[in-house]
């Protein structure tokens, strides 16, 4: 990792939406690194058969599952630099994921070491809400990408496995936003975005039975064999999640994939979309809350994470800088993804991967009052349209949902009421933080769950966290109005 340059580069030119362009450029340099540890699949003309090619290609498989190992050892970013593989480890994987490693881990010309802390002083300030933004508006928006959805749905962690793959998305999120994530040796930022983008180009060859750069036209036709479920993952089962790894593996190899018409898995449009959820949708969600940041302080926030995107692949000439260019790029992209009716596989896989996520929403809520709020939430946050596609108004009833838009109404009402006296007042604020504090504890401090955090992450977060069990922000009442609805004292002491 190189940190950023003190005087920073000027900033890429406003991004333009090219479908055509994005759809069918993926990640060269992830992609290479996995076509060197892969190599050349082994698929003989005719043969579909799944465990035949299974045994056929069983050392490139062993190589990637390889590759996944090596790659836990990457717990901080100075681990990553100092990347010392073990000796048994084949010397072409070692190769090729140290070149990766130097040509992937520096930040970019125009990083701004000052709103990169600006940035991460927002996450930090108003942690709860970016939790509950990242579960109710950040995901649900991610996953009306078709083709997108499609991909998590053949790996299984969505439906199978919602838990773990949940959870790993939010261990994403604090390892770049905690402070020092993407700037200091003792951050974990830049070795995580590391790690995913090798994920994305794995899926990628796998689905594709190679590299993407000469599949622009090619119809990858399923296997004949059925595709194996992956199995359950539980905390702490080494065996269970290496066998689940291999699974998903077999799952991608064997699903097929119609490039001509549906662009490349994980191409530049889906990983540009995803970054807008992150940051983005996390702003409009602060707007729709009523709780706007000042211009600076979203601009950093912006910043901060395309930082986080360019280390993850993105192309700098569709990365947003400012509010409007964000609002303007995730609503043009949002508008194909709305009306694209083509679905790999036949089936919509949208509906079935929110079902989930709301379900398991649901479930963190201790409270049978407060149960349906992640649902009535995810509508409030990204809209009725939306909603209805991911099949989350199903899930609410029609009077659920207007005693919720009363109940935030008031909010509103009361809010700029009460700020007239009391600034940074908010009801709204107050619920949104009720809200994260359960799916925080739930799904991020709850090591009984599958993927357990690294111990080094772990504590970065606990002690991130402590900082938020009470909104300074607030009055002395509404605080204790909150720890009923949470717990008395520091957060980071608590996970069920």
């Amino acid at each position: 990792m190189s940190s950023a340059t003190t005087a920073p580069a000027a900033l890429p030119p406003t991004p333009v939406y090219d479908a055509a362009a994005m759809r069918y450029q993926a990640d060269p340099l992830a992609d290479a690194t996995i076509a060197a540890i892969v190599g050349t699949w082994e698929l003989p003309a005719g043969e579909t058969n799944l465990p035949t090619l299974l045994a056929l290609n069983a050392d490139r498989l062993r190589n990637l599952q390889t590759t996944t190992t090596l790659l836990s050892s990457w717990t901080s970013n100075a681990a990553l630099q100092n990347w010392s593989p073990p000796e048994s480890a084949p010397p072409h994987l070692v190769a090729a994921v140290r070149q990766y490693i130097a040509a992937g881990q520096a930040l970019p010309s125009w990083a701004d070491p000052v709103k990169i802390a600006r940035g991460e002083n927002v996450f930090t300030a108003h942690g709860p809400l970016s939790v509950m933004s990242l579960f109710c508006a950040s995901l649900p928006d991610c996953y009306i990408q078709p083709k997108a959805s499609a991909v998590l749905q053949i790996s299984g962690q969505l439906t199978t496995n919602a838990d773990y793959r949940i959870r790993s998305t939010a261990a994403m999120v604090f390892p770049v936003m905690l402070r020092g994530g993407l700037t200091t040796p003792d951050g974990l930022g830049v070795a995580q975005t590391l790690k995913v983008r090798l994920i994305h180009a794995t899926i990628r060859n796998l689905i594709l039975h190679g590299a993407p750069e000469a599949m622009v036209n090619v119809v990858v036709l399923p296997l004949d064999n059925p595709k194996p479920a992956p199995a359950p993952l539980t905390a702490g089962s080494t065996g269970v999640a290496v066998a689940a790894m291999q699974s998903m593996h077999s799952a991608f190899l064997a699903n097929g994939w119609n490039v001509a018409r549906d662009g490349l898995p994980n191409n530049q449009e889906q990983l540009v979309f995803t970054l807008l959820t992150f940051h983005y949708v996390f702003l409009r969600a602060m707007r729709t809350l009523g709780i706007p940041l000042r211009s600076e302080d979203e601009e950093a926030y912006l910043h901060c994470w395309n930082v986080v995107g360019y280390v993850l692949g993105i192309e700098q000439k569709w990365m947003p800088f400012s509010y409007a260019e964000a609002e303007r790029l995730f609503n043009d992209i949002q508008t194909q993804c709305l009306a694209d009716h083509l679905y790999p596989g036949g089936t919509d896989a949208r509906p079935a991967l929110a079902g989930a996520l709301i379900d398991y929403m649901s479930a963190s809520i201790p409270f049978k009052l407060l149960k349906p709020f992640p649902s009535l939430f995810t509508r409030y946050l990204c809209g009725g349209t939306v909603a209805d596609v991911l099949g989350v108004s199903s899930k609410q009833s029609f009077v659920s949902r207007i005693l919720f838009a009363v109940l935030m109404g008031v909010c509103r009402v009361i809010d700029t009421v009460v700020r007239l006296v009391v600034p940074q007042f908010s009801l709204a604020r107050m619920l949104s933080r009720v809200v994260g504090y359960h799916l925080l504890t739930s799904f991020l401090m709850d090591q009984t769950r599958p993927l357990k955090l690294p111990t080094h992450l772990l504590t970065q977060i606990h002690a991130t966290v402590g900082t938020w069990d009470d909104d300074e922000n607030a009055p002395g009442w509404l605080n204790r109005i909150e720890d009923r609805m949470t717990v008395r004292g520091p957060w980071s002491g608590y996970a069920r």
